[in-house]
């Protein structure tokens, strides 16, 4: 199968969040086939090894098979690829996939795991079971659009937030305050706390961004209430636990729960994981550039346990995720395969002899 092919027949088996049972085990097959050691793991992500499993270095790439709603049609046109998951983020995921079984024959002292995570979408059910299960890999590659010139250093954090307000049913003429007010009253109340924060910081991976995703009234005729969902990016020195104190409840009538938080995560230059991308980005002609994400990934669930070297990267265009009009170039999703089987060549050979330089003097010592 071709590495066009092999993409486009992943975008044909449909997987939202939580229904990624049939292209993961379509995954493990088509892994298997290309000489990876493939399993399905407890919660479902598809998992391929290459190389030695008790080889010195280990490699993980962290890739997720879960798209969010939205039917596109699948087509080739114009030298790209449409469909949804072409860019978030069944691309990135087919690209890592095939540039480890590319580089698989010359692994030496180093085991490269390919992984598609499942649930990213909502909230990386399948990054947490990995965070909490898996030893600390030595370097980590999260499979998210960067462009096949771009490395993601870091994501915003994410704070979710539900906001309920209910009392009982007024007439329309009183000067009662209807639910409805009161959660555009809330809906301010998050945009004066947030300017305050943002005051004399610049840059939008500094600053706190609220989002108003949902609003909806009811009533039974006795009751009325109103319900809210807002969503909060979260710049690196403000903490989940910080904003859900600024937005505890502050009336008996009101509700305000938090379904999903986490921290900003921004990982550093200097590392031969970085080295090894820039290497290959620059041996294919491109010019390197660094890139600080105002969205989330499972980099954030992942990097502050683990503490390894993380980046993100992988073929496409991030201003089209979720959108109807999602795409792959063609010919930068092939290169986004040639930079990583080049930079993951290269890191396995340096891990490596890393690794048993480490070995060998601990030895000496001893």
């Amino acid at each position: 199968m071709g590495d066009v092919a092999f993409l486009e027949s992943m975008l044909r088996i449909p997987s939202l969040s939580g229904q990624e049972a049939e292209l993961s085990e379509w995954l493990v097959d088509r892994m298997a086939a290309l000489g990876l050691a493939s399993h399905r793991d407890a919660v479902g992500n598809a998992v391929g090894v290459a190389g030695d499993p008790d080889a010195d270095a280990t490699i993980v790439l962290l890739g997720h098979m879960d798209t969010v709603r939205g039917q596109i049609p699948i087509r080739r046109e114009d030298g790209r690829l449409y469909g949804r998951g072409s860019v978030d983020a069944n691309g990135p995921l087919a690209a890592a996939i095939l540039a480890t079984a590319r580089v698989a024959p010359r692994l030496h002292g180093a085991r490269i795991v390919v992984i598609g995570a499942v649930e990213e979408e909502a909230h990386g059910r399948g990054a947490q079971y990995l965070r909490d299960t898996m030893s600390p890999p030595d370097c980590v590659i999260i499979g998210e659009p960067s462009g096949w010139e771009g490395i993601t250093l870091g994501y915003k954090g994410l704070l979710s937030v539900h906001h309920r307000w209910e009392s009982s049913v007024s007439h329309g003429a009183s000067d009662h305050q209807t639910p409805a007010e009161k959660a555009i009253d809330f809906w301010d109340h998050i945009r004066e706390r947030a300017a305050e924060w943002n005051r004399d910081r610049t840059g939008i991976f500094h600053t706190l961004t609220p989002s108003l995703r949902d609003i909806h009234t009811f009533s039974d005729g006795i009751r009325s209430w109103s319900e809210m969902d807002v969503v909060l990016r979260l710049p690196p020195d403000l903490s989940p636990a910080a904003v859900r104190e600024l937005l505890a409840a502050r009336h008996p009538d009101e509700t305000v729960s938090f379904p999903y938080g986490e921290p900003a995560y921004r990982s550093g230059k200097n590392s031969p994981l970085v080295r090894a991308l820039l290497c290959s980005i620059r041996a294919a002609g491109g010019r390197p550039r660094f890139k600080l994400k105002t969205g989330t990934s499972d980099m954030n669930v992942v990097g502050p346990a683990w503490g390894c070297p993380i980046v993100a990267y992988g073929p496409g265009d991030s201003n089209l995720d979720h959108t109807p009009n999602e795409h792959v170039e063609i010919a930068e999703y092939r290169r986004g395969i040639d930079i990583l089987a080049g930079a993951l060549e290269t890191l396995s050979v340096e891990l490596a002899s890393s690794k048993r330089d480490r070995v060998g003097s601990i030895a000496e010592a001893g």
